[in-house]
């Protein structure tokens, strides 16, 4: 099988060391098992997103050296994608309008006191999951914005239980209710970041998934995800953040350390590379 990996940065900002490390760490195992790397832009939420870092992107990409397949995959270009998969788990009975607002969701979790917390913060407390139908018809033709999330409970039965498989840690039992009822489409965003990395990983025959490991746990949901829409389960490789003298991870607020500056400031490629991880001390 040939491998395919992928770097999907998203257009917000210029691309930072922490970018740089994971662009090498992709397009590196795609070179040495004679695969396929592609490039990627997450430009879901339109709003934040700009022309002139995608094109830095691809810029900085190549001063580095990287290559890569065209076309180019934009996600703003393929929201019916995503509808058709929304379309389907709705079909499912898996999804619910959710027309809590953020402040409404922080004071239920901070009146409950010990609310639980998931991998990545506090679980939805599940305000609108057992709303009656007639009344979530009701205010979604009175035009009230609401988001759509999962019914985790209900999407696990119907999965089953569920593996995935890292290459540093071996096979890992998916347990995706930890996550609670995560948010599939907001009004603004029609899609959520889980929803769409998991369609694009199989429409474009990804079998290599590596990305930082920060991002280890929401693989749990993206497994679910899979199973519920017949996709297949890449393999996984979650490699450590790279972090800055203050032992912090970059970001992009690190205007000092985007590959824009550094290559502004005179420093080659072969030197950027090292100071993001590779080519030796």
């Amino acid at each position: 099988m040939t491998v395919v990996t992928r770097f999907a940065p998203s257009p917000s900002g210029y691309l930072h060391l922490g970018h740089a490390h994971a662009a090498l760490v992709a397009w590196g195992a795609a070179k040495v098992a004679k695969g396929r790397f592609l490039l990627r832009i997450e430009d879901i939420d339109v709003a934040r997103m700009r022309t002139e870092f995608e094109d830095a992107i691809e810029e900085d990409l190549a001063w580095l050296g990287l290559d890569w397949e065209t076309p180019v995959r934009r996600q703003s270009d393929h929201f019916d994608d995503y509808g058709e998969a929304l379309g389907r788990l709705a079909e499912m009975n898996v999804l619910y309008p959710c027309f809590c607002t953020r402040t409404e969701i922080r004071a239920e979790i901070e009146r409950a006191g010990a609310a639980p917390h998931g991998p990545l913060g506090p679980v939805y407390p599940g305000l609108c999951r057992d709303l009656d139908p007639l009344e979530r018809q009701a205010r979604i033709d009175k035009g009230e914005p609401h988001a759509l999330r999962l019914h985790v409970v209900r999407a696990c039965r119907l999965a089953g239980g569920l593996l995935w498989l890292d290459e540093k840690q071996g096979e890992i039992e998916a347990e995706p209710e930890r996550f609670g009822d995560v948010v599939m489409a907001r009004k603004d965003v029609p899609v959520s970041y889980h929803l769409a990395v998991t369609v694009d990983d199989a429409l474009q025959s990804v079998t290599l998934v590596t990305r930082g490991e920060d991002l280890f746990e929401a693989t749990h949901i993206h497994r679910l995800l899979q199973a519920l829409l017949g996709l297949p389960s890449p393999t996984y490789h979650h490699h450590p953040l790279i972090t800055g003298p203050d032992g912090q991870r970059f970001a992009k607020r690190d205007n000092s350390l985007t590959i824009r500056a550094l290559r502004e400031a005179g420093r080659g490629a072969g030197e950027v590379i090292q100071m993001a991880g590779f080519g030796g001390s």
